[in-house]
């Protein structure tokens, strides 16, 4: 019974890292950034460069988690992006110069990929080697209840306190969401030998169905990072719904939380590849609708909606990372987080420069809905090939 209550303090650990370096260190500057905008002389476009600029770290952060091969680096790394984590919305607090919200943002985006990939490989290292089944949809459930916290944070706070002094809150939350996330993750070993004997080797795909793979999550890359970035400030334009755009934001990350144990759920029935062309079609139906003009019911229907994918399509494709690669898995997690990154770096930007220009985000939301249908497309065709059969159940 001991080995499951240390596996829930494991699983524990990894989802406030995840609420802590994604959830605050990433998602709050989503419901912040009309605030932004209204109260710190943030403009349209500049949001968006903020946007680039934490993608720019991020793919920094993966870059490094992919060359890293010492699981107990990878320890020490994972707790300086706590740290980290914290500094960096501290910062937002302090000033509203640009430079320095945008040097706050690169080192958060560094951060957040020490959260997600050196948190999502320890865990899964630690699950492996405890013959464990391993799963990271707990894990990434943080990426929802992350959502949700910031958003009603943002909401409850704003009628009470300014700008600057909400980000002073995030900080504060944080601290004390950091203690834990320290305490609760273990060491890591790097056995090649699992607590109960057994052997762990690895049984990588083949280079062309990589590259294809790669190419298809950073089409999920740009599909995601246009709805992340600017749907609460798109909520917000629709006719007659006027400031219900961190509502939505929250209802996102609530269909997002317990999204990734029902994705691990049709993985197993189905497959993870099935599991995974089922995401991308739902994400692309989200990524649709906001170009009409929608009621706010049906506009938070489509965040909802937008939530339970992504955060699905994330979870399963770095859950794959642990079936191609028990003994390393942080090695493709981070290959595969650099393309969904290199996505990130261009997308925020242009889609703010096009929203500028036109006055509408829609150029953006139809680049979301094109390239998340490319992946779709690139996902079924995976799905039929060897080297996806042989590590579905």
């Amino acid at each position: 019974m001991e080995i499951y209550r240390q596996r829930w303090l494991v699983m524990l650990a990894g989802v406030l890292s995840m609420l802590l370096t994604v959830g605050i260190g990433r998602f709050a500057y989503t419901p912040m950034l009309p605030v932004l905008q209204k109260h710190a002389n943030l403009g349209i476009a500049e949001g968006g460069w903020l946007a680039s600029i934490n993608y720019v770290g991020y793919l920094l952060g993966a870059l490094i988690a992919a060359k890293i091969t010492s699981i107990h680096l990878k320890d020490k790394l994972y707790r300086l992006a706590l740290l980290v984590a914290i500094l960096t919305t501290l910062i937002m607090a302090v000033s509203d110069n640009f430079w320095w919200m945008a040097l706050s943002r690169f080192l958060a985006g560094i951060a957040a990929a020490g959260g997600m990939l050196l948190a999502s490989a320890l865990v899964l290292n630690w699950l492996l080697r405890h013959d464990l089944r391993s799963e990271l949809g707990v894990h990434f459930s943080g990426i929802g209840l992350g959502i949700a916290m910031v958003a009603a944070f943002v909401e409850i706070t704003q009628y009470h306190f300014d700008w600057s002094q909400q980000w002073y809150g995030f900080t504060l939350l944080a601290f004390l969401i950091s203690i834990p996330a320290w305490r609760w993750l273990p060491a890591s070993s790097d056995s090649a030998v699992s607590t109960g004997g057994k052997r762990l080797a690895d049984n990588p795909p083949g280079k062309f169905f990589l590259r294809i793979f790669m190419l298809a999550y950073f089409c999920a890359g740009i599909g995601y990072v246009v709805s992340a970035t600017f749907i609460v400030a798109i909520i917000d334009r629709m006719p007659g719904i006027q400031s219900g755009g961190t509502w939505a934001f929250m209802f996102l990350g609530l269909a997002a939380t317990p999204a990734t144990i029902l994705w691990d759920r049709v993985a197993r029935r189905f497959g993870v590849f099935s599991a995974m062309a089922i995401a991308f079609f739902l994400q692309f139906i989200a990524a649709i609708l906001p170009v009409f003009e929608l009621p706010f019911g049906l506009a938070v229907l489509s965040a909802m909606l937008f939530g339970a994918s992504f955060v699905g399509l994330v979870s399963l494709v770095l859950t794959l990372a642990g079936k191609y690669y028990p003994t390393r898995p942080a090695k493709m997690m981070g290959v595969m987080t650099l393309c969904y990154g290199l996505a990130q770096i261009f997308a925020p930007a242009i889609t703010g420069v096009l929203a500028q220009i036109s006055g509408s985000y829609d150029a953006g939301l139809y680049l979301a809905a094109v390239s998340v249908l490319l992946g779709l497309l690139m996902t079924l065709y995976l799905r039929r090939q060897p080297d996806a059969q042989k590590i579905e159940p």
